[in-house]
């Protein structure tokens, strides 16, 4: 299976850069998932959760509030507002990560009525790490 380049920008930096298998991001109109050789795009992202299918085959989820994605056949930038990675090499980092990523569900929970499923992804996802 091909690969694609993955980079998730904030203003505060890269949250994520590399190789990946495929990206789930959360569409302005839907839940959509880009495999390597995708139709060029760009479109805007709600509050909700980037999965990303590493190429061990292992995922990683992101929380961001709010963005624009911008896809084409190799490469798949996302530009977001806020966002967390729910990651980390201890209990204590993950445990840190879903703290940030409360903190900003929090921040944007009167915005959007989505918020309870991204809660419950985040959560699912922070169990599959411990």
């Amino acid at each position: 299976m091909d690969k694609l380049k993955l980079e998730i920008l904030t203003p505060n930096g890269k949250i994520f850069s590399g190789d990946v298998m495929s990206v789930t991001l959360p569409g302005e109109e839907g839940e959509f998932g880009v495999l390597a050789h995708h139709a060029s795009l760009t479109t805007l992202l709600d509050a909700g959760v980037i999965d990303i299918e590493k190429e061990d085959k292992s995922v990683e989820s992101v929380l961001i509030n709010w963005g624009v994605v911008q896809v084409d056949e190799e490469k798949v930038i996302v530009l977001v507002e806020g966002a967390v990675a729910i990651r980390g090499e201890s209990e204590s980092a993950v445990v840190k990560a879903l703290e940030d990523a409360q903190k900003l569900i929090a921040d944007i929970a009167d915005s959007n009525p989505a918020i309870a499923a991204v809660s419950a992804r985040i959560e699912s996802a922070a169990h599959k790490l411990l």
